[in-house]
Parts: C-alpha cells; sequence; structure tokens
C-alpha cells in the first residue's frame, strides 16, 4: 500500500517533531531557573596617561587605565542547560556632550562549575578612551560586572552580578607614554 520512502518519511517527520517538542521544553524550563550571583568589585586606581593617537600622530589622546579587584561567585547560574558563561566589566559614564556610554574593559569566558568563582585583581584588557580624546571634564563612572549564560538550548540570558557603590572620578592626565 506505502512505499519504504513514505513510510520513512513518516517516521523521520514523527520524530523530528517530538524532538522539537522535547527541545522547547527545555529552552522554556531553563527560562524559570533564577539565580542570585554575588559579587564585589574595587576599584583601586584609575590613571589617565595622555598619548599620541595610533593613527594621526599629531593628536592628543587620552587612555586610562582602571585597576581593579573583582571577587564573584558565579556557581549559581551553572544548572544542566549551562554550557558557558561570558563575564565582563562594563565602565558606564556621561561624556561631555551628554551621551552615556558603556565601554567593556575586561572580560573573561568561565567553561566549568569548577572555575566559576572569580577571585581576579588586574587592570582593564582593553583600550580605555573617550571618542572626545580627553576624560577632563568627564563625569565619575560606575563599574558593573556583568554575565551572559549561554545555554545549550534556548535564549541567552543577561544579568549583573556586582556594582561598584560610589561612582569613581577620573583623575587628570600625566605625562606621554
Amino acid at each position: 500500500m506505502h512505499s519504504i520512502f513514505s513510510r520513512v518519511n513518516n517516521g523521520s517527520a514523527f520524530l523530528s517533531s517530538c524532538m522539537m517538542a522535547l527541545l522547547a521544553a527545555i529552552a522554556l524550563s531553563s527560562l524559570l531557573f533564577n539565580a542570585n550571583p554575588q559579587g564585589d568589585i574595587g576599584i583601586s586606581s584609575i590613571k589617565v596617561v595622555s598619548s599620541n593617537a595610533r593613527r594621526y600622530p599629531n593628536k592628543k589622546q587620552d587612555l586610562a587605565f582602571v585597576h581593579f579587584n573583582i571577587t564573584a561567585d558565579l556557581t549559581p547560574l551553572f544548572h544542566w542547560n549551562t554550557k558557558q558563561l561570558f563575564l565582563y566589566l562594563e565602565a558606564e559614564y556621561i561624556n561631555k556632550q551628554g551621551v552615556k556610554n558603556e565601554v567593556v574593559i575586561w572580560d573573561r569566558i568561565v567553561k566549568r562549575k569548577e572555575d566559576a568563582f572569580i577571585k581576579f585583581a588586574g587592570k582593564n584588557k582593553y583600550m580605555f578612551r573617550d571618542i572626545s580624546s580627553s576624560f577632563k571634564g568627564v563625569p565619575p563612572a560606575n563599574y558593573s560586572l556583568k554575565y551572559n549564560i549561554m545555554p545549550y538550548v534556548g535564549a541567552l540570558q543577561y544579568g549583573e552580578a556586582a556594582r561598584t557603590n560610589e561612582e569613581v572620578a577620573f583623575p587628570s592626565p600625566q605625562a606621554r607614554l
């Protein structure tokens, strides 16, 4: 009555429908999972250095070097659907033109629950500069430790693990590098 090809087609359509329903259930169940990671950020010092810009040697550019301490327990974020975490330190400030800037100055990928307790002291990994070429007159900045949960199945989830209590001011620039 039915050929072998139609039977294989019906069987594979049924199995793929079951697989999609299972993946949808996994994705929805991971959205119900709520965790509250705890962390602490300490800004030990900020140094602003005035130097020549890379592409334009006659133009001055202020570079900020932020020394910070991070302590965070991110183990509650790991469960059966967590593949890895993308963790980053973000500086939020308003420049002289009144535009809000959010700059990532450090990041790390955490792949295992055993590595999810972060204790790090260092300086910014990425160059931190303002588009106006100077940090003079820029209001103080807030620093926050944010994360992105990358699941095996489902939507990405974003959150914040820690934030500085007070705003940290930019000092006046020092001599060239």
